[in-house]
């Protein structure tokens, strides 16, 4: 092992950080002659490969915050959330057999296509909105939380840091803008599916490390740790942060709001071409997903033995449920030889591409399918839609990193943080498509008081101190209660009279809401009352 203070990357880690950054712009080039049409861009030509989907959708939304939140949750609150991996098989009867025959019907570009032939254009408008606010929200909290882990492993002063975040961002922002722009989704599986396994490889090296400098598995618990979180089987108490049945239940509905809504991943279902194709995609995801939490747990574990056997190593780390996220990154500064410490680096590089390339085309896609071509002029010829999609690739990778640079941290681990951001909207957006595709009397009006109620009812979840005042409530409960609240609204509005009296009936209560929620966050922001 290496010296225990921040040693910071060598020359030869950063030659193969800077090496995997240009093989990436070489793969968007490779790809780029490739490109006829705007077709070619989005969905590939509906012929990818359907293993490479399924890796390649898991690699999307494992993001760095998900590569270092699950060993970061391990250490500071106990293993419970590892648990997610038993949903799988709820999730892949559900999604591979209900939803996906419905999804693959129709033969589109943008997931909210479907809503207008099913409910009208006034949904489609407002899923495909309401994407765009997930996505791109989340890729600039993604980016910016992800750049300061990356830095953590530089061995960089407190003043340093204050530049290296942000160049972090534009680096990491620009390589994947431009090969994105370049490649499209083509480009974005293949380069998916190398980050994958630079990401599996940094996590089975940190284990086998580990397990080298202990001399054995002596890292594996015996004990419940004095300082892990009490989690029960089941609590009817919203402030019990996690419990078993809320991260099987919470795994679950994730994973079937984001397969059964979520243009990033009905994009890749279009590109396999049929439904037995695409269910494979997807069969091979959540096998990849399952295998990498399993992973990421013994990660987590791992490192808490190694720093509870040698609290010499952890430096200014005294507070583990605080600081539990600390870890990862400092191992890989402090443990990690020279050369693999640049590798597991452009592991945590390849985890925010993965995420950023993912998101670009997909949110590309949905502006120039759902808004531009659906309101506006039609292209003249394939060309001019391809040049588009390219551009507009390249401006909204503009706008996501200057917002990363801006934007704050949400309060919590890195695993709040990620259930916080992605929350809001997931669970709302998929009662929209639920009413679409199994509520025969869903009508345009039901539909977008689903999404206001729901999203309404997740910002609140995940919020509620800030505006309230009251205690912290668990995260577990936003993608369930929003989603109850969703698909309640959204049937039971379906079935008013849709005259003007009744609409307003039912815009009252959320309208009075909002105004409640704006009334206390701003009271609470100026310190009054």
């Amino acid at each position: 092992m290496v010296e225990e203070g921040l040693k910071g990357l060598t020359l030869l880690d950063w030659t193969v950080v800077a090496a995997y950054g240009v093989g990436m712009l070489l793969l968007g080039a490779y790809y780029a002659r490739r490109q006829h049409s705007t077709e070619d861009f989005f969905v590939g030509g509906r012929s990818l490969n359907s293993t490479a989907i399924g890796i390649s959708l898991l690699a999307t939304l494992l993001s760095t915050i998900s590569y270092m939140a699950t060993p970061g949750e391990m250490i500071a609150n106990g293993p419970i959330t590892g648990l997610v991996v038993v949903a799988a098989p709820i999730t892949f009867g559900i999604v591979g057999y209900i939803l996906l025959p419905r999804i693959m019907r129709h033969r589109v570009t943008s997931a909210y296509e479907f809503l207008e032939y099913q409910l009208g254009l006034g949904p489609r408008l407002l899923a495909a909105s309401m994407f765009l606010v997930l996505r791109l929200s989340w890729m600039a909290v993604m980016i910016h939380v992800a750049s300061v882990a990356v830095v953590g492993v530089l061995g960089l002063t407190e003043e340093q840091q204050k530049w290296a975040v942000p160049v972090s961002i534009l680096i990491c922002g620009v390589v994947a803008v431009v090969y994105t722009a370049m490649g499209g989704l083509r480009a974005v599986v293949t380069s998916d599916v190398i980050q994958f396994f630079l990401l599996f490889g940094g996590a089975l090296l940190t284990i086998y490390l580990v397990t080298k400098e202990l001399d054995g598995y002596g890292w594996w618990p015996t004990e419940w740790h004095s300082h892990w979180h009490q989690q029960p089987v089941f609590s009817f108490d919203p402030t019990v942060r996690v419990t078993m049945v809320g991260t099987i239940l919470g795994g679950s509905l994730w994973w079937i709001c984001t397969a059964g809504s979520d243009q990033t991943a009905i994009q890749r279902f279009m590109a396999t071409g049929s439904v037995r194709a695409a269910r494979r995609s997807f069969l091979v995801n959540l096998i990849a997903d399952v295998v990498v939490t399993i992973l990421l747990v013994l990660v987590g574990l791992a490192l808490l033995g190694f720093y509870s056997s040698q609290p010499a190593v952890s430096g200014d780390i005294t507070d583990l449920v605080q600081e539990g996220d600390k870890l990862f990154p400092r191992f890989i500064a402090t443990q990690m030889p020279s050369g693999i410490a640049g590798l597991v680096v452009a592991a945590m590089f390849a985890a925010v591409m993965s995420s950023l390339d993912s998101g670009l085309n997909s949110t590309a896609s949905v502006i120039i399918v759902d808004f531009i071509r659906r309101l506006g002029k039609q292209a003249s010829n394939a060309a001019e839609d391809l040049r588009l999609s390219r551009y507009l690739t390249l401006g909204m990778g503009l706008i996501i990193v200057l917002l990363a640079m801006l934007v704050q941290k949400v309060p919590g681990n890195l695993l709040e943080v990620s259930q916080k951001t992605l929350g809001l909207c997931v669970a709302p957006l998929f009662g929209i498509f639920f009413l679409a595709f199994f509520v025969r009397f869903a009508n345009a009006y039901g539909a977008m008081f689903s999404g206001w109620y729901g999203c309404t009812a997740a910002f609140l979840i995940a919020f509620w101190p800030a505006v309230t005042g009251g205690p912290e409530l668990s995260f577990q409960w936003i993608i369930p209660g929003s989603l109850l609240v969703s698909i309640v609204t959204g049937m039971s509005i379906s079935l008013l009279p849709t005259n003007r009296g009744m609409l307003l009936l039912a815009a009252l209560p959320i309208g009075a809401c909002n105004v409640w929620i704006i009334w206390n966050l701003v009271c609470r922001g100026l310190g009054v009352g």
